[in-house]
């Protein structure tokens, strides 16, 4: 007697084990067949199988978080913008951001090509009808635009912990800036765009406008929208302080200008350069740009 009930004991366990086996078998069968579903910015639902192996990258911002996310090796393309970290230079150029070479793009046989802003719709069509996967990612003006950039891409490329990761590591760094620069007066100040025949800045509701103010900064384009300024309007808010790019010789080109020569600020030598990219790409790299211009702005608070 006890040794049938021992019998039925061990089947029963049998049966069990089997049975969950099953189930999870049924699970992983059930998964597989989700795949990977984001959706892009278009509003668009971007499902995929399995993580991509060959990505073309026309968005600078995208191609900066590929290699964040230790997926640098699914990169087969890029546009030509696309420079940063440096070893992406080494990777196939497919042409401009908005108009890649679609002949080029066929050829490099992407699994998946990531675009940014301004991307035509059209153009979206037209890869898509050559049998390639498009996501099309720019975020809101602001740090969660970018933080939904990474989380995005991560989970396109099955690196969701990776992509976490970098943006918890941003929040904190956001936040320590924050803090430093809480109790220091606003610097007032302008960030030079583009100058010359045409005014452009970062106005209040940019991106980058935003930054200015989390940095401790005060904007003389606060009160405007998009990038159009004056150098009336310059002249009339008379900034303490003017940052430009650190490209191309913008401060020795600004400070030796007509006009700019006579700004307080320049004469003052107060101008400074950053590395504007980290500003206006939406990627990793936002969040060190933002500690950046804060150490521009108040490098007593980073002693």
């Amino acid at each position: 007697m006890k040794k049938t009930k021992r019998l039925s004991l061990i089947l029963i366990a049998i049966l069990f084990t089997f049975t969950l086996m099953a189930c999870t078998k049924k699970e992983d069968k059930t998964e597989a067949k989700k795949g990977i579903k984001i959706t892009d910015s278009y509003n668009r639902e971007v499902s995929l199988e399995k993580a991509p192996e060959r990505i073309i990258s026309v968005s600078p911002g995208a191609t900066e978080t590929l290699f964040a996310l230790g997926k640098e090796k699914t990169l087969v393309g890029r546009s030509d913008f696309d420079d940063y970290p440096k070893e992406a230079l080494k990777v196939e150029s497919v042409g401009k951001i908005t108009e890649p070479n679609i002949e080029k793009i066929t050829t490099l046989k992407p699994d998946l090509l990531i675009a940014g802003a301004h991307f035509p719709k059209e153009t979206v069509k037209k890869i898509e009808d050559l049998g390639i996967k498009v996501a099309v990612l720019y975020g809101a003006e602001d740090f969660d635009g970018a933080y939904k950039n990474i989380t995005d891409i991560a989970t396109l490329v099955d690196a969701k912990d990776k992509g976490e990761k970098i943006v918890n590591d941003m929040k904190k760094k956001v936040s320590d800036v924050e803090a430093k620069v809480k109790n220091s007066n606003k610097v007032k100040m302008y960030y030079v765009v583009g100058f010359g025949k045409q005014d452009f800045t970062a106005g209040g509701d940019t991106f980058i406008g935003k930054i200015i103010e989390k940095a401790g900064g005060d904007n003389i384009a606060k009160d405007v929208k998009g990038w159009n300024y004056s150098f009336e309007k310059i002249v009339e808010n008379n900034p303490d302080m003017i940052v430009v790019s650190d490209k191309f010789d913008t401060k020795k080109n600004l400070m030796s200008a007509d006009k700019y020569k006579d700004l307080s600020a320049v004469k003052a030598g107060k101008v400074a350069e950053i590395d504007d990219n980290m500003l206006s790409r939406q990627g990793p790299r936002q969040a060190d740009g933002l500690e950046a211009l804060a150490k521009i702005l108040h490098p007593e608070a980073f002693k």
